[in-house]
């Protein structure tokens, strides 16, 4: 008797582990499956390069500036290698996470003001310099304590400052440069632009499936076949460029550091931290997991990593991209946590980065074509920007922050247009100005007088 009592309580317990083990092995063949390059995951893989706009950036940057052939296709391909070595790292070994790195929007407007005045290797060095910064933030963890730079209220009023800047530069592309200029609101340029927004806007909100995930890629196919036909596009440059190639190693000049370029660049690299965190947390949402301390530190530290490098070749920052999450809500993605899909689009970004031919087209792609696609992306940042603000607690003085911060962001650049030096560059970006803006109004607004009445609490709990 004293041996079967063992047996018989202990049965019951080897049956729950029999199908616990079973339940386990099932969920790991399961996984096993997802890991696996499968016709399937090859067309999401594909899918996540087509809808990341990564071409983008780039190419409208380079166009606005104005860049020939050879540093505009470099641009593009320098981007598309960063982009797809950092995608492929952050999956497999940092962040791990199914999200797609590319070049970041907030850095647009810095970059094409930088262009335009023959500051680009000012505007490398500055990049270079930032992402140093924040890999040791990152790090040291220092990152952890500095919070209360990414408030929703701070990276709304940003974020919606990007959008607006970037409006500028996308309507003169939109409508063939300033009056005055050869081109200007002719109606080839009109009749471009037009279709090819119109495109985007209709596909995006009202396609259904594939079509609505490459809107932007048909508008473009459909806007530049168009400027061919009206004679505005030539690609027979491209002809000269090879098919296999390198990025050249600081095409712009040596390193060049100017405090009134740094310090925007230094700011826009917050908002670019701002939109990563919040790709982070929507990914992990998602997939039903809670964002862990390590995947922040280390993914930021990432993507400071491929953003140093980056400017070295050529390109600009490169930061986690919203729109791919988006595609796991769709996709059986965001419930196995298949990484495939990911990282076979880095592989693809990688091997495009080494084509000068593929950088080369994208670099020719007209300036109206550009101006009709940017246009509704310029608009998303803007509403993005809402959206965030909207998470903020609406009360007076979040109103009046906000309010100012935006009011001073838009027309203080304008009103204040006839400096000169280095306060010219500070109050002429409308980034620049609305971040120092809600970040000091925040804190005399509504900071401080919160920590005052807090201790003042303290004190009268103590003093009964």
């Amino acid at each position: 008797m004293a041996n079967e009592k063992p047996s018989t309580q202990t049965q019951p317990h080897g049956d729950a582990a029999t199908r616990k083990k079973t339940e386990t092995s099932v969920a790991e063949a399961g996984s096993s499956a997802e890991k696996k390059v499968t016709p399937k995951n090859a067309l999401l893989g594909l899918q996540h390069v087509l809808v990341s706009n990564v071409w983008l950036d780039p190419v409208f940057v380079a166009g606005a500036i104005g860049l020939p052939l050879a540093l505009s296709s470099n641009m593009v391909n320098a981007i598309f290698i960063v982009s797809g070595l950092v995608t492929l790292i952050q999956a497999t070994k940092l962040v791990r996470l199914p999200i797609v790195q590319g070049p970041s929007a907030a850095f647009d407007a810095l970059m094409i003001a930088a262009g335009t005045a023959g500051s680009l290797a000012a505007a490398g060095t500055s990049i270079f310099i930032s992402s140093l910064i924040f890999l040791v933030l990152c790090l040291t963890r220092v990152i952890e304590k500095l919070r209360f730079l990414f408030a929703p209220i701070v990276s709304g009023v940003i974020i919606f400052l990007v959008g607006v800047s970037l409006s500028g530069f996308t309507l003169s592309e939109f409508l063939g440069g300033a009056p005055g200029d050869k081109g200007f609101a002719d109606p080839k340029t009109l009749a471009v632009s037009i279709i090819t927004c119109v495109l985007v806007v209709v596909l995006s909100q009202f396609g259904k499936g594939m079509v609505k995930a490459l809107s932007y890629l048909i508008a473009l196919v459909v806007g530049t076949a168009l400027s061919l036909a009206f004679g505005m596009a030539d690609f027979s440059a491209v002809a000269s460029k090879p098919w296999l190639g390198l990025p050249k190693f600081m095409p712009y000049g040596g390193f060049d550091f100017n405090a009134a370029i740094f310090v925007p660049f230094f700011i826009a690299y917050l908002v670019a931290i701002m939109e990563a965190l919040g790709v982070y947390q929507a990914a992990t949402e998602i997939q039903g997991t809670k964002l862990q301390d390590r995947q922040v530190r280390y993914g930021l530290a990432g993507e400071a990593a491929g953003s140093a490098i980056s400017s070295l070749i050529g390109g600009f920052t490169t930061t986690a991209y919203p729109q791919n999450v988006a595609l796991l809500k769709v996709t059986d993605e965001g419930k196995t946590r298949t990484l495939v899909p990911v990282i076979i689009a880095g592989v693809v970004f990688v091997v495009l980065g080494f084509i000068p031919k593929a950088g080369a087209v994208l670099s020719l792609i007209p300036s109206p074509v550009i101006g009709g696609i940017f246009l509704p992306a310029a608009a998303s940042l803007i509403s993005t920007g809402f959206n965030t603000l909207r998470k903020v607690e609406s009360d007076d003085r979040t109103q009046v922050v906000i309010g100012l911060s935006l009011l001073l962001g838009i027309a203080l650049p304008n009103a204040l247009s006839g400096l000169e030096g280095g306060a010219h560059v500070f109050f002429s970006n409308s980034i620049l100005v609305g971040a120092f803006s809600v970040v000091i109004l925040k804190a005399l607004i509504i900071d401080l007088p919160n920590f005052i009445a807090r201790h003042a609490d303290e004190r009268t709990k103590q003093a009964e």
